[in-house]
């Protein structure tokens, strides 16, 4: 299982200021688990959205959006939905969001942060990775995550060392900061290389001290009053 946390609404509306017209993706999978997915989790998100005067061009929940496959399946009889839309909201894990984005021509706005749960979160055979780093900016660089695409984890790149395309560190390996700007090219956003990300706060990777207290954290324990 990999958890997470709902994006602050204040920090979403911002992010969504600029689309009129959005379409709301969730996880079934571990979200469900974490009490930050599941229908009505979706559905809260859709009216609130309204309430800020956004249409909402569809809703969907889809088991597992860690899979791309499943993803294509599921998504055709609502192509016309996505295509009318703005942006794609995504309530998913870091996973679910770049394996989202690849299939999806369109900016994907994660609605949750995945934080660390400490040891290991299960086998993954994904091309996608999450640093679980608590704080999701995947809708600003394509939905690749540059901690994990890039060896260096540069939040802001390339660095001067990459060389036809590939990582200085690894010649074998893909410049992640030259598949953002693929992906960026992809979907018409290559502006968005014009943000400036802040250096991360390493504080945000783990959970909160209130949901350290729970089950979901210690499934083993009595939860704490």
């Amino acid at each position: 299982m990999i958890l997470t946390e709902f994006k602050p609404m204040e920090e979403l509306l911002e992010k969504l200021k600029e689309e009129e017209k959005i379409f709301i993706m969730g996880c079934g999978g571990c979200p469900e688990g974490a009490d930050t997915g599941g229908k009505a989790v979706l559905n809260n998100m859709k009216s609130e959205l309204e309430k800020e005067e956004k249409t909402v061009t569809g809703v969907i929940e889809i088991d597992f959006l860690c899979q791309k496959v499943l993803i294509r399946s599921r998504i055709k009889p609502r192509l016309d939905e996505i295509k009318n839309a703005d942006s794609v909201l995504v309530f998913s894990c870091g996973l679910g969001v770049q394996a989202t984005s690849a299939v999806i021509d369109k900016v994907c706005y994660p609605a949750l942060n995945t934080i660390t749960f400490g040891g290991i979160t299960g086998m993954w055979q994904g091309t996608e990775r999450c640093d679980t780093c608590g704080d999701c900016i995947l809708d600003w660089t394509g939905g690749i995550c540059p901690y994990t695409a890039c060896p260096k984890k540069l939040g802001n790149g390339a660095c001067a060392g990459q060389s036809n395309g590939k990582c200085e560190i690894d010649p074998e390996r893909d410049c992640g900061w030259e598949l953002i700007y693929n992906s960026l090219k992809r979907i018409g956003k290559l502006d968005r290389l014009n943000k400036f990300i802040p250096p991360r706060d390493y504080a945000k990777i783990l959970p909160s001290a209130a949901l350290r207290k729970t089950r979901l954290w210690a499934l083993d324990e009595e939860e704490i009053v």
